[in-house]
């Protein structure tokens, strides 16, 4: 099915690697244009339909810088995908983390998307259309897990940002929606330094214990791919769901039970 995206520009976060890079490379097969933000952008450089801009989102000005370096390349924002994020292990309980803590996460999980959108909208306004996809997570509402706390009170906060927003924005034609991922076979869980290895050398278990544990947790057993991620992302930005707005899609391979 033509989704509908062909000679979109979209800018997309976090694109370098992981679910950012699925998306990249999802939107240029339905033929968008891409300016794909990241930190280090070598994986980026070089290919079609794609603008690769080195940018530290973390940073107060680095979103508005983006979004406004694909207005300054093609004229519009016509999509954006709130992807950049990290997690962070908390193995040494709630006291142990420090206000710094929270204010990284949130920096990084919650305000650059923030920032992002302001200044997306601030164009889509002008035209009266456009879409937003924000890139949540299942940890921002299933059973809260205390060794991520930092990062699900931060995707806490962009559900509800997201759900706000689509009532202020419908009426002027953008629609802005989430996808909530459960575990992602990318390098937040899977790499060195990733989840299933520090949580697995903290309680002697090992990386590869952790990682079957979380597998099969889900009806699955296995976990959802960065490409599966970004054909949600995708069909959530295409024009032929013009009245999906404010609604989150969770794509966890039956790891929530609950209704």
């Amino acid at each position: 099915m033509d989704l509908g995206l062909t000679d979109k520009v979209a800018v997309v976060t976090g694109a370098s690697k992981g679910i950012g890079f699925a998306v990249v490379e999802q939107l240029v097969a339905e033929g968008a244009q891409v300016v794909a933000g990241a930190l280090t952008v070598d994986s980026l450089e070089g290919r079609d339909r794609v603008q690769a801009v080195a940018v530290d989102l973390a940073q107060p000005d680095g979103p508005g810088a983006l979004v406004q370096q694909a207005v300054k390349s093609h004229g519009r924002i016509d999509l954006l995908v709130n992807n950049v994020g990290a997690a962070h292990p908390r193995l040494d309980g709630f006291i142990e983390v420090t206000d710094a803590d929270f204010e990284a996460s949130l920096q990084l999980n919650f305000f650059a998307a923030l920032r992002a959108t302001r200044a997306a909208v601030a164009d889509m306004r002008t035209r009266g259309e456009g879409t937003i996809v924000n890139v949540a997570s299942v940890n921002a509402f299933f059973e809260p897990d205390g060794t991520v706390i930092d990062y699900g009170v931060a995707k806490a906060a962009l559900l509800n940002l997201a759900k706000a927003l689509s009532q202020e924005l419908g009426p002027n034609g953008i629609r802005i929606t989430s996808v909530s991922p459960g575990p992602v076979a990318t390098d937040l869980w899977l790499g060195a330094g990733g989840m299933a290895d520090t949580i697995g050398r903290a309680s002697g278990t090992g990386a590869e214990a952790v990682r079957e544990q979380a597998a099969n947790a889900m009806a699955t057993g296995r976990f959802t791919t960065p490409a599966e991620v970004a054909m949600i992302v995708a069909v959530l930005a295409s024009p032929r769901l013009p009245n999906v707005t404010g609604a989150d899609w969770v794509i966890d391979g039956g790891l929530i039970k609950t209704m």
